[in-house]
């Protein structure tokens, strides 16, 4: 015989030439030989040594655990005292109904939507991680969700959780704030068929994501080629003179027949510039030539202007000094004074006739 000793914590199964006999509670017991007792600590998971239905036939054993059956498509998380243990794929669980407290929170995973009653805490951690795919979409961005190719919805910022299956998942992402578009190279020939470069931008901002992200494949590209087009339309319609007179209504009209293009592929277009427009060389000769001319003709005509009235200041000042012989004296003292301020010393030689005619010269009446 042999003794076996069962604790407050445990329970003892008897069997006997491998046949389930009876479970044992907390208690000192002996056996003959042949007879097997496992012990087991009820304060963990149940492993059968059988097939479980078997022991289940023992309805006192039975009613001391909690069997959980998880089907395909399915997982089952385990929580021990509040605290998740583990994940529980297909198949059949045991657990004692003891001090410690299991809870169960079934998820069906051939669906990717995740149920509302799984915290973001729990399917960050490493037992429920591998069950899990995720997207992140930043502040600044909106997406759009595809789920088994079919459109569903437009999703904000923030983290977005769903169970990693056979379904495929999309997220596609657009940055929702300001872009710029660089119209570069645009090789363009005017009415009179002057070729010209015009290197131009854009700026815009996505308006309705569906419509650009959904409705409209490489949004981007449309919004460049409506421009490009718009572009191409008004310098075409004039001549290269006619286009330099009326440069400043191009912004206008690029934007007023882009609007509605950019419209339809949900984009909200905020300004249009022209950074150079880039002359073919002869062209650029020429303009130069007219340029210089016209700046040489200006001058020519603020010449004249200063001489005609330098002319009549100096006619005016002949009169006065005809009717006034005062004035006339002081002019001529002051052509004197000139003179005097040229020169820094006077050798007189000769006898006093010389002095006379000195004194004649400088010397008023």
């Amino acid at each position: 015989m042999k003794k076996v000793k069962v604790n407050a914590w445990q329970v003892g199964l008897v069997f006997k030439n491998d046949e389930y006999k009876k479970m044992l509670l907390a208690g000192s017991y002996w056996f003959w030989k042949g007879e097997q007792v496992y012990i087991y600590d009820i304060t963990k998971q149940f492993v059968p040594p059988v097939e479980l239905n078997i022991l289940l036939q023992d309805q006192r054993l039975a009613d001391l655990l909690q069997v959980v059956e998880v089907k395909d498509n399915e997982i089952v998380l385990q929580f021990e005292n509040g605290l998740l243990k583990q994940v529980l794929v297909t198949g059949r669980y045991a657990f004692w109904k003891s001090v410690v407290k299991n809870e169960f929170i079934r998820a069906d995973i051939s669906k990717p939507e995740i149920e509302a009653d799984i915290g973001r805490s729990v399917l960050a951690k490493a037992p429920v991680s591998n069950w899990v795919r995720n997207s992140e979409v930043q502040s600044y961005e909106k997406a759009v969700l595809f789920i088994d190719g079919k459109f569903v919805k437009v999703l904000d910022p923030g983290m977005y959780y769903w169970w990693k299956n056979g379904i495929p998942i999309y997220v596609g992402k657009a940055d929702m704030r300001q872009q710029q578009l660089e119209i570069n190279g645009q090789e363009i020939l005017t009415k009179d068929k002057a070729a010209l470069r015009i290197n131009a931008w854009a700026q815009y901002k996505l308006a309705d994501i569906e419509k650009a992200l959904v409705l409209n494949k490489d949004y981007d590209k449309q919004l460049y080629v409506a421009f490009q087009l718009a572009l191409r339309e008004y310098v075409a319609g004039y001549s290269f003179d006619e286009l330099l007179e009326k440069k400043e209504n191009i912004v206008p009209f690029i934007l007023q027949r882009v609007k509605e293009k950019a419209e339809a592929l949900g984009v909200a277009v905020s300004a249009f510039g022209i950074r150079d427009i880039i002359l073919p060389g002869d062209v650029k000769e020429i303009m130069n030539q007219v340029l210089i001319a016209e700046k040489k003709a200006q001058a020519n005509i603020i010449m004249r202007r200063e001489e005609t009235a330098s002319t009549r200041s100096l006619l005016n000042t002949a009169k006065l000094m005809e009717e006034n012989a005062m004035l006339w004296k002081l002019k001529e003292m002051e052509y004197v004074e000139k003179i005097a301020d040229k020169i820094s010393n006077i050798s007189v030689g000769g006898n006093g006739q010389l002095l006379e005619q000195l004194k004649q010269i400088l010397v008023s009446k």
